[in-house]
C-alpha cells in the first residue's frame, strides 16, 4: 500500500482544476451525503413510539432499531475507508450511497421487526461505505489552511446538527404521512447525490492494497455481542446466562480482533495511529461524547412524546434549537481554532455538555419543556458544536494522504461504536432504574385501582399513564446521570491528554508545509 508522499503545500488536483463555485458544489454534495447518513440515526428516533406499536417492540429492545444501524455502520466504517483508498473514493462513495438508498427502500416496506432490523443493518453497511470516503474527499479537495478548516467546519456542523434536523424531519413525516416515510425519504435524496457526484467530484488517486476482512468481521461481531450483553442485562438482569455468555464471547472475539490487527500487514485499524497521543485522546473523547449525544436524543424523544404528550411534529420542533446552537458552536470553533488551537474548545465543549446533561438529571413527571428541557439542551448543544469541529481537525492532523480514508473511518467508527455501546449502557441504566421504580409504583397502583383497572393490568401488563410516567421518568433520569459521567470523562481526557504544538497552530493558519505526505 505504498505510494510516493505528496507535500501538503501542493493544492489537491481537484482544487487546482475547479474554481470556488466548483468547490462549493463539491462540498454541498459531500455534506448532503453526510447529512443523510447522520440524519438517519435520529430521524427514526422520532418514529420509535409508532414503530414500537406497529411492530411490537419492547422499550428496551427498541434500542435495536437504532443499534442495528449504528453497529454495522461503526463496525464497517474502517473497511469502507480502506475501500476508498484502494478502489478510488468517488467510485466507492457512489456505491455506498446507492446501497443506502436500496436499504432505506427495503426498510420502509418492512412488515415485521426482523425485516426492519435487517434493513437497518444494511443501511449501516451503505453508510459505512459512503461516510468515511466523504470525509476523506474533503482532505483531497480543499487546500490546507482556512479553506479546509471551513470545509471541516461545515462537515462537522452537519455531523453534529444532523441529529436534531433528523428529529424535526421525522416529526413532520410521521405526523403528515406515517413512520415508513422516515426511511422512504432517503431514496430521492440518495439518487440525486449519486447523480451529482460525477459532475462535481473528481476521482482520487488509487493506492494498492488489500481488504482486512477478518478484522472487519471480528470487530463488528465483537461489538454486536458486547452491545447485546448490555441490552440483555437491561431486560433479564446481570446474572442471566445469556447475558454473561454474550459478554464472555465479546471479550474473546475482540481479543482475536486485536491479534488479527497486530499481525496484518495492512490492518483495517492501523494501530500506529494510536501512538500519537492527540489522536488517541481524540478517539477517546469521541467515544464518550457519542454515547452522550445518542442517549440524549433517544431518551428525550421518548420523554417528550410519552410523558409530555407531544405529537411527533411538536417533538421534532422541540429539538430544532439544538441544530441552531450546534451551528453556533461549530462556527465559533472554526473561526478561533487557528488562534487558540483545538484544546480549549475540547475542554470547554465537554464541560458544557456535561453541565447540560447534569441539568437534565433533574427531570421528573412535573417537568415542562420550557422550564426543564430547553435550557439543558442548549447548553449541551453549544458544547457539542465546539467539540465536533475540534475533534475532526485533530483526528486528521499529521496523517499521510494514503491513510486519510482509514483515519477518517476510524474517527467515524469511534463515533458510531461509542454511540451504540454508550446507548446500550444507558439502556441498561434505564432498565435497572425502571424496574426499581416499578417495584414501588405497582403496589401503589394496585392499592388505588378499581377492579376494572386491575383486570386490565393483569391482561396487558400496562400501567395507566400516571404510574407508567413515573417509571419512565425514573429510568430516563438515571440514564442522564451516566451520560453526564461520559462527558465528564471526555473533559478529563481533553485537559490532560491533548497537547497542541506550535506546528499544529501553524498548519491551522495555512502556513508551513508540514510533514511530507501529511494531511
Amino acid at each position: 500500500m505504498s505510494s510516493s508522499p505528496r507535500p501538503t503545500s501542493a493544492p489537491p488536483a481537484a482544487a487546482q482544476d475547479r474554481g470556488g463555485g466548483g468547490n462549493a458544489m463539491a462540498l454541498l454534495v459531500i455534506a448532503s451525503c453526510q447529512l443523510m447518513v447522520v440524519l438517519d440515526i435520529t430521524i427514526v428516533n422520532i418514529a420509535l413510539p409508532h414503530i414500537q406499536s406497529a411492530l411490537d417492540f419492547s422499550t428496551t429492545s427498541l434500542a435495536w432499531v437504532v443499534n442495528a444501524y449504528t453497529l454495522t455502520f461503526g463496525g464497517l466504517l474502517l473497511l469502507g475507508g480502506r475501500a476508498g483508498d484502494i478502489l478510488g473514493r468517488r467510485r466507492v462513495f457512489i456505491f455506498g450511497v446507492l446501497l443506502f438508498v436500496l436499504a432505506s427502500l427495503l426498510g420502509g416496506l418492512a412488515q415485521n421487526s426482523g425485516q426492519l432490523l435487517a434493513a437497518r443493518a444494511l443501511q449501516g453497511v451503505g453508510g459505512a461505505i459512503a461516510s468515511p470516503t466523504s470525509l476523506a474527499l474533503i482532505s483531497t479537495t480543499f487546500r490546507e489552511g482556512p479553506e479546509r478548516n471551513r470545509a471541516f467546519g461545515v462537515f462537522a456542523a452537519v455531523s453534529a446538527g444532523g441529529g436534531a434536523i433528523g428529529l424535526l424531519a421525522g416529526g413532520m413525516l410521521v405526523e403528515w404521512l406515517n413512520w415508513r416515510w422516515v426511511l422512504f425519504v432517503n431514496v430521492p435524496i440518495g439518487v440525486l447525490i449519486a447523480l451529482a457526484t460525477p459532475r462535481w467530484i473528481r476521482e482520487s488517486e488509487r493506492h494498492p492494497g488489500h481488504f482486512d476482512i477478518a478484522g472487519a468481521l471480528t470487530s463488528t461481531v465483537g461489538m454486536v455481542l458486547l452491545v447485546y450483553g448490555f441490552i440483555r442485562a437491561a431486560q433479564e438482569g446481570w446474572r442471566d446466562p445469556l447475558t454473561l455468555g454474550s459478554f464472555g464471547a465479546a471479550v474473546v472475539v475482540l481479543a482475536v480482533f486485536v491479534l488479527v490487527e497486530r499481525r496484518s500487514r495492512q490492518p483495517i485499524t492501523p494501530l500506529h495511529m494510536f501512538a500519537d497521543r492527540n489522536r488517541a485522546g481524540t478517539y477517546g473523547i469521541m467515544l464518550c461524547l457519542a454515547a452522550a449525544i445518542f442517549g440524549m436524543f433517544f431518551f428525550l424523544t421518548l420523554f417528550v412524546q410519552n410523558v409530555l404528550n407531544f405529537s411527533p411534529l411538536r417533538a421534532g420542533l422541540a429539538f430544532l434549537p439544538v441544530s441552531a446552537v450546534i451551528a453556533v458552536g461549530a462556527g465559533l470553533a472554526s473561526r478561533f481554532l487557528p488562534r487558540f488551537g483545538p484544546k480549549p474548545f475540547m475542554v470547554v465543549g465537554a464541560l458544557l455538555a456535561a453541565s447540560g446533561l447534569a441539568w437534565l438529571t433533574l427531570t421528573d413527571v412535573h417537568s415542562t419543556y420550557a422550564g426543564s428541557i430547553l435550557g439543558p439542551m442548549l447548553v449541551f448543544s453549544l458544547g457539542m458544536g465546539m467539540e465536533f469541529v475540534s475533534l475532526t481537525l485533530m483526528a486528521l492532523s499529521n496523517v499521510e494522504v494514503r491513510e486519510t480514508g482509514a483515519a477518517s473511518g476510524l474517527l467515524n467508527a469511534t463515533q458510531q461504536v461509542g454511540g451504540s455501546l454508550g446507548l446500550s449502557i444507558l439502556v441498561t441504566m434505564f432498565g435497572t432504574a425502571s424496574r426499581d421504580e416499578a417495584a414501588k409504583q405497582i403496589p401503589r397502583f394496585l392499592a388505588q385501582a378499581t377492579p376494572a383497572e386491575r383486570l386490565r393490568f393483569k391482561h396487558t401488563g400496562q400501567l395507566p399513564s400516571r404510574w407508567a410516567d413515573e417509571i419512565l421518568t425514573a429510568g430516563v433520569s438515571s440514564a442522564f446521570v451516566m451520560a453526564a459521567i461520559f462527558t465528564g470523562v471526555a473533559a478529563v481526557i481533553a485537559l490532560f491528554v491533548i497537547q497542541v504544538r506550535p506546528s499544529d497552530l501553524e498548519r491551522l493558519q495555512g502556513g508551513g508545509a508540514g510533514a511530507p505526505g501529511a494531511v
